[in-house]
């Protein structure tokens, strides 16, 4: 289903008068033949013989936040950018300007980021709102590792150099790349990039873990539609229950001083009534896109807390880690200094830890540190 700038401008139906989307347009929505025999847009999601219990476990055990909005309105490519660095801008002086690389990077195939083909582009949209030209799928500007204190760590675990969801790639002074179609050889992409989602699971286990980490999926695990096998729920559910029953530092483990955010990247194509907000000029061109799940998961969040502040962002997490780590909120001045909630509402600090009670999964961590299928197609097709 479409999920490029295009689907949300379709799905939104910009009313100009009202200022607002209308949300009423998902019947005008690109859809390929295999998804419009059953006007998936429109399907209920099943909770077929129970693959979706580890996330309704999680939603209800941990925080749910009710609007949560992805940051830009179109895929992956540009959403993973605004999880790592809060801007997809080409530079910051285009961030400043409400400037963004809007679309997935094409060809897509692992083949994006500054290791791409000299003939690989990515769309570029204006304050208008307007994709008015394209460019090289490099950016250059700041993003979170950069502005961490000395002494903090930091780790990118994806299923390729190359996918569209891996954001370290596409920066061009962390990736330092060899030239097109080649390596990245940046010191910090060596030493913080990792391109089998799994090893997070050892490194959980082996008391390896950073102190900032995003960690994105293969595609069987991705949920994206069409790609996934149905692995998500469990997969999630083995990096919590990792951290949960963990026992490092001393046997005290990961569990008491971790906070875990989980979300995804855009909203799929998939049929949403609540309106997203509306930015100031130059930001409302490409900000914000339509709501994502949120959970956030900690022995410090209330059982069942569901949070219906408006609104959060992907800029929230940045204003979080940046709130934890003792950075000033906003510092990266990208959309960390645009959003106006840090999260931290679901972390209540006064609150006595909470003991962690595993999450029942069918597939645990052992299934997915021994999985062999190769990691060659991108999680996200469009």
């Amino acid at each position: 289903m479409d999920h490029d700038h295009s689907g949300y401008l379709n799905l939104c139906d910009f009313d100009s008068t009202t200022g607002v989307c209308l949300m009423d347009g998902q019947g005008t929505n690109k859809c390929d033949p295999n998804c419009a025999i059953t006007n998936a847009q429109y399907e209920s999601v099943a909770n077929t013989n129970g693959l979706l219990n580890p996330y309704l476990t999680m939603a209800t055990q941990y925080g749910w936040a009710n609007y949560m909005f992805q940051t830009n309105q179109g895929p992956s490519f540009a959403a993973h950018h605004f999880l790592f660095g809060g801007t997809s801008a080409p530079t910051t002086a285009d961030d400043a300007a409400g400037t963004f690389a809007s679309e997935n990077a094409l060809p897509s195939q692992k083949a994006s980021g500054c290791i791409a083909q000299a003939t690989t582009t990515v769309a570029v949209i204006n304050s208008l709102g307007v994709d008015f030209e394209t460019i090289y799928p490099c950016l250059e500007h700041n993003t979170l590792p950069d502005i961490l204190p000395t002494g903090l760590t930091w780790k990118y675990y994806s299923a390729g150099a190359g996918f569209i969801g891996n954001a370290p790639t596409g920066i061009n002074h962390i990736c330092q790349s060899s030239g097109y179609g080649g390596k990245c050889t940046g010191t910090e992409w060596t030493l913080n990039e990792d391109e089998n989602p799994a090893e997070v699971l050892t490194d959980i286990a082996t008391c390896q873990l950073r102190s900032v980490t995003w960690v994105t999926p293969t595609t069987d695990n991705s949920d994206h539609a069409r790609g996934t096998d149905g692995g998500g729920p469990d997969w999630v559910a083995s990096i919590v229950n990792s951290i949960g029953t963990s026992n490092c530092d001393g046997g005290a483990g990961y569990w008491n001083d971790t906070a875990i955010i989980v979300t995804w990247d855009d909203w799929g194509g998939w049929y949403d009534h609540e309106p997203p907000p509306i930015p100031a000029p130059p930001q409302n061109g490409y900000q914000y896109g339509f709501r994502v799940p949120m959970m956030f998961i900690s022995a410090y969040t209330p059982v069942g807390y569901i949070d219906n502040t408006r609104f959060y962002d992907f800029g929230s997490f940045l204003r979080f880690a940046e709130h934890n780590f003792g950075i000033a909120e906003g510092a990266l001045n990208f959309a960390d200094a645009r959003s106006q909630q840090d999260l931290t509402k679901f972390y209540n600090l006064s609150l006595a830890p909470r003991p962690f009670v595993s999450i029942v999964a069918t597939k645990d961590a052992k299934f997915f540190i021994n999985d062999k299928r190769p990691h060659d197609t991108d999680p996200d097709d469009k």
